[in-house]
């Protein structure tokens, strides 16, 4: 439908100034003009300055405030509340933060600004109130801001019309990537790294020399991202190449370390430089984690010894750990290693966003500051010709003083009357050539004063009648005529141009290379990621013996020594012991559930005996319905024979078992009405079984199949019978198997702690999915095995 009204027909009686469209179409114009305004407006930088508006309008409002490096500090609250009022009209709070950042030399490579106060820290520490702090601009902002007095770049409106403010800054160097930018606009986002500003003026001037040079070649002066933070990059320099030919990728930064040697083999690591954008507190918190829970057990302590500059001490467990083991364990386990990610999504011509390559950023830069260039000397020469202009005149009322005092004394409208007046230009010098420097050639012909130049020997001093004034007259427009000569060739030489953008870059390359102090070196080295081969948890664990108690009611802990499994143990009311085994700190324990589901415990990580322990409940991911059918150690060489209540059951390789998860691993498929009930290591090469209604049944191992995971094969048979309510139940069930062999025997715990073998069981043996029989002479009343 047609959104005006005097064209739709069907909406002539609709109020004034109604809008009639689909609500789809409404809504889609809408939100694309918000998308466009934050794309352009807040979330991209622009390629030529590498600044977003906000901190654009920071710095110009600052210079508006004559806050330059050498100055006065002013009080953040003043220069926010002005950026606000004049430039920035949105909340005061995002406008200190953004300029607070600025500040931060720990968030920005090359700071534009200078801060007095608390700014914040490189724990995560928040900035003062802008009351309490203190600013000014920094060499950087100002060399960002060379050249607006010179009509450098264009103007705009501010958002009431009532100033003017750049729309790019001149920007003496790559600021995009000098000092980096992140954002997350509608449906894009930028993130890109900082580098060093020497390494880019010398990959900009070997672009100058060689405009079509390749992306790898640029490698060679551009080594890769300087992040303030320093630290170590670690990614191989192909990928670095391409991240940078795409405009996308990611770069592998590590914490720079040592080792301290304490003397007597002992020795600490200490941390000197974190990975950038990593709150150091955040970072001690994790690695204390990393203690508490365990999951790093050769590493002992972390302290912070911090003042200035960084200093993380790492204590490992023992002095026979390898410090590369320890120091790649927390790599993989702690932000000590991350993965900053590029995205050079930029505004390319200020409006435009595009994903660029570091040539073209690059690029964008220089094409900016050639017409920066030709801007500024335009603006020169139009300077030159005025001033030349006034010199002239100057020079004339010098060699017509009489006539020019006269007219100045005696007419009523002395302006009129000078720019009336045809003047020579050929009345003779007093003065010989030797009393000048240098020979003053005079004006020549006769022509009238203009305007300007009436108005300029009005406002002349007395005192500049001197006859050297004319002396200084003549040399400043010789020295005039000189410089316009000049740029008049620089505006027609596209070479002279380059030229001049490759000595201004030198300048630039000079001011803030190895003169800039500490920060004007590279902080961030490279590296080659040392190939650790993977140490399994159970090397960096310290082996002890323990004792491994679980409670009737799923209570467990590790008893420090192999205790008498004899010795009375206090427990809970109520509760009681049902598993107890001998055990060592490096194993692991694997746990059965009745839904045939396996969990895998560390004994490292049991809580220690001096307590009634924990639950084992909250350790894994086991439901309170779900009963605990057995617990022992792990052997990885070794096989289980898992069955349930309904006499399935399959071999399985015990190494299968192991879940990575709190979660578990599902082994033995059952029903609702059935439950896993036994799980037993193989040791022979035959298995016995044993109902619930007492039938004994022998029959060989390699009748039963080797799964990975089911509902396994039918190892008993059982008779169905009715129940009380009529419903069809097995008649008896599994009770318990074992495994055993032939040649040896099948050995059984009697009561009394006695044990009993059977040598010749020729009267049991039968086939797998067999009855059995009644069990032999003295087999325990409870049909268990042991």
């Amino acid at each position: 439908m047609s959104s005006d009204l005097t064209q739709d027909p069907e909406h002539e009686d609709a109020p004034q100034g109604e809008s009639f469209e689909p609500l789809r179409r409404a809504i889609g114009e809408r939100y694309l003009q918000y998308a466009l305004s934050t794309i352009m407006h807040r979330a991209l930088p622009d390629a030529r300055d590498g600044l977003k508006p906000v901190h654009r309008r920071i710095l110009y409002a600052m210079r508006e405030l004559r806050l330059s490096a050498t100055g006065g500090f002013r009080k953040s609250a003043k220069i926010s509340g002005d950026v606000m009022g004049n430039y920035h009209p949105h909340g005061d709070a995002a406008i200190y933060d953004a300029m607070a950042r600025l500040a931060q030399d720990f968030n920005v490579r090359y700071p534009l600004v200078d801060g007095q106060g608390n700014f914040g820290n490189i724990d995560g520490d928040n900035p003062a109130a802008s009351r309490y702090t203190e600013a000014r601009m920094t060499i950087a902002a100002e060399a960002l801001l060379e050249g607006l007095n010179e009509d450098a770049v264009d103007y705009r409106d501010n958002y009431d019309g009532t100033l003017r403010e750049p729309e790019v800054l001149p920007a003496a160097f790559p600021n995009l990537l000098a000092n980096g930018s992140s954002g997350i606009a509608v449906g894009m986002a930028t993130n890109i790294p900082p580098h060093n500003i020497a390494e880019l003026i010398d990959a900009s001037l070997h672009m100058i020399k060689t405009p079509d040079v390749r992306d790898e070649t640029l490698l060679n002066y551009v080594k890769g991202p300087d992040f303030p933070t320093g630290g170590i990059i670690v990614e191989p320099r192909e990928s670095m190449a391409k991240t940078y030919a795409t405009g996308r990728g990611s770069f592998r930064l590590r914490a720079k370390w040592e080792v301290e040697d304490l003397g007597r083999g002992v020795w600490q690591i200490v941390v000197t430089e974190i990975p950038y954008q990593v709150q150091k507190s955040k970072l001690i918190e994790k690695l204390a984690e990393l203690i508490q829970t365990k999951k790093v057990p050769i590493l002992a302590d972390v302290r912070d010894e911090s003042a200035e500059d960084i200093r993380v001490v790492l204590e490992p467990k023992s002095k026979n750990v390898d410090p590369d083991v320890l120091m790649n364990t927390l790599f993989r386990n702690s932000d000590l290693e991350t993965r900053f990610s590029l995205n050079m999504n930029v505004l390319i011509d200020g409006r435009t966003p595009k994903v660029c390559s570091l040539k073209e950023v690059l690029r964008a830069w220089l094409d900016h500051r050639r017409v920066v260039l030709q801007r500024r000397s335009q603006h020169r020469l139009e300077k030159i010709d005025h001033r030349l202009e006034v010199l002239e005149g100057f020079i004339i009322a010098f060699l017509n003083l009489d006539r020019v005092i006269d007219i100045i004394r005696y007419d009523d409208d002395p302006k009129a009357a000078l720019m009336a007046e045809i003047w020579g230009r050929d009345v003779p010098r007093a003065m010989t050539e030797k009393d000048y420097v240098s020979p003053l050639p005079a004006p020549e012909g006769q022509g009238e004063l203009t305007e300007v130049q009436a108005e300029a020997i009005l406002n002349m001093r007395l005192r500049s009648l001197r006859r050297l004034e004319e002396i200084e007259l003549i040399r400043e427009r010789d020295a005039l005529l000189e410089e316009k000569a000049g740029l008049v060739e620089l505006l027609g030489s596209e070479e002279l141009q380059w030229v001049r953008i490759s000595d201004e870059l030198k300048e630039t390359r000079k001011r803030f290379g190895k003169d800039y102090g500490p920060r004007g070196a590279r902080l961030t080295q490279f590296a080659e990621a040392a190939e650790v081969e993977d140490v399994p948890l159970e090397a960096m664990i310290e082996r002890e013996p323990v004792t491994v108690v679980l409670s009737q009611m799923g209570w467990i802990r590790a008893m420090s020594g192999h205790i008498d499994l004899t010795r009375e143990l206090k427990f809970k009311d109520g509760d009681g012991p049902r598993f107890i085994f001998h055990a060592e700190t490096t194993d692991k324990l694997i746990l059965m559930g009745s839904t045939g589901r396996f969990y895998t415990l560390s004994a490292a990580n049991l809580p220690g005996g001096r307590g009634m322990g924990e639950p084992v409940r909250l350790m894994i991911d086991l439901p309170n319905e779900v009963e605990i059918v057995d617990i022992f150690k792990h052997d990885p060489e070794s096989k289980l024979l898992v069955a349930s209540n309904a006499g399935n059951g399959f071999q399985i390789a015990e190494k299968d078992v192991v879940a990575q998860t709190r979660t578990g691993k599902q082994v033995l498929n059952v029903k609702d009405d059935e439950k896993a009930t036994v799980v037993h290591r193989i040791k022979g090469d035959h298995v016995a079984v044993c109902s619930q209604n007492r039938r004994f049944l022998v029959f060989p191992l390699d009748e039963v199949p080797e799964l990975g995971r089911g509902k396994g094969v039918r190892l008993q048979k059982y008779n169905q019978a009715r129940g009380a309510q009529g419903m069809l139940e097995l008649d008896g069930g599994l009770s318990d198997l074992t495994t055993f062999d032939w040649e040896q025997g099948l050995s059984w715990t009697m009561g009394g702690g006695n044990t009993r073998n059977e040598k010749d069981m020729t009267q049991w043996l039968g086939k797998r999915a067999g009855v059995g029989k009644a069990p032999p002479h003295g087999f325990p009343r409870d049909n268990k095995f042991s």
